[in-house]
């Protein structure tokens, strides 16, 4: 069995915590990604998964096995890096099963025949006599993986393993990695930046901001359940318009106010501390067009400054007195910078 668990888990350097008292279970099988921005701490956790780091608080369990002080061969553990971490002197197959037999009784025949099958699972046969040099950045990529592959590990860890691909070959290699996990059921670690990578991989995403977890659960309901603003801003392209109000109260019924708009809110009864003020968040396919709402709809105006034709859609910047509102509508909208547009939104997915 290869589920993780982590309680507690500090990471010191002098005197910055990159990684503050994390706490995360992690089930057999299952494909957690780690996403944030750059130094929020997520290579620094999987690292120290790993073993490349040491861990200055807090425990790690990795199979029921506190794993603190192992060095990283006797975790069981295979790890895929940014930059794809490969020998140039060497060809593709002694790449990917270099170091086996310092962490395995296996023999060269073994060897051999286990890198023969990583590669057939990657496609990569006839890759195996060349060097780096002489391969594309996917197929690296892939060879990188493959190496990981031989050892045939309780838990693979990739750190931003495709951040050195263009934009068409990241999205065959994410459902390339999709497809490889489900047919290896092992438990998989993925650090990324990108949010987009998060979404479409983790059967759970672990989202990071500044040393410590913001939130952990699957990417929808990440999306449509942000439990803090960082959440809600950092899921989703565009992020989520988020505006300060004031709050009105008459009754049971809760106004949200603004210089540009006024509109009673849904559940009124939330609001039992009533508070003067607070942060209204709707993403911007969640704002329409007032044509296009239900009739009795609550309704403002914005002014559009920017329109972005996306192809499937139209993103409209408008203003909202001194806040700006992004829209999300149908493409080939004829709106044009200028415009006066009366606005609904959604009701049911407000923040």
């Amino acid at each position: 069995m290869s589920e993780i668990t982590i309680d507690g888990l500090t990471k010191e350097f002098d005197d910055v915590t990159a990684v503050e008292n994390i706490t995360l279970d992690i089930e057999n099988g299952e494909f957690i990604v780690f996403v944030g921005p750059s130094g929020c701490g997520k290579s620094t956790t999987l690292r120290m998964i790993a073993g490349l780091e040491s861990i200055t608080g807090g425990e790690l369990r990795i199979g029921g096995q506190r794993v603190n002080d192992l060095p990283p061969k006797e975790r069981n553990i295979a790890m895929v890096f940014p930059n794809y971490a490969l020998y140039p002197h060497m060809t593709g197959a002694e790449n990917m099963k270099f170091g086996m037999k310092s962490v395995s009784d296996y023999t060269d025949a073994e060897i051999d025949q286990r890198v023969q099958e990583a590669a057939e699972i990657l496609d990569i046969p006839e890759l195996l006599d060349r060097r780096p040099k002489e391969l594309s950045g996917g197929e690296r990529q892939r060879v990188a993986i493959g190496r990981a592959l031989v050892r045939e590990p309780e838990v693979f860890l990739l750190d931003e393993p495709l951040s050195n691909l263009d934009a068409k070959l990241r999205v065959q290699m994410r459902a390339e990695l999709l497809q490889l996990h489900q047919d290896l059921d092992a438990t998989t670690l993925y650090v990324t930046h990108d949010q987009t990578e998060a979404m479409t991989l983790g059967d759970r995403v672990v989202v990071m901001n500044d040393g410590r977890i913001e939130q952990v659960d699957p990417p929808q309901v990440l999306y449509d359940y942000p439990e803090t603003r960082f959440v809600a801003e950092f899921i989703g392209s565009p992020a989520m318009n988020v505006i300060p109000i004031d709050l009105g109260y008459d009754g049971d019924a809760v106004r949200a106010v603004h210089e540009a708009f006024e509109l009673t809110l849904p559940n009124g009864d939330r609001f039992t501390a009533r508070p003067p003020s607070a942060t209204f968040g709707v993403r911007p396919e969640d704002v329409s067009l007032a044509a296009n709402a239900p009739a009795d709809a609550q309704t403002f105006e914005a002014e559009v400054s920017v329109t972005e034709p996306l192809g499937e859609s139209l993103l409209i910047h408008c203003y909202l007195g001194t806040d700006e509102l992004h829209i999300k509508t149908e493409a080939r909208s004829a709106i044009t910078p200028g415009d006066t547009l009366e606005l609904a939104v959604d009701e049911d997915r407000l923040h």
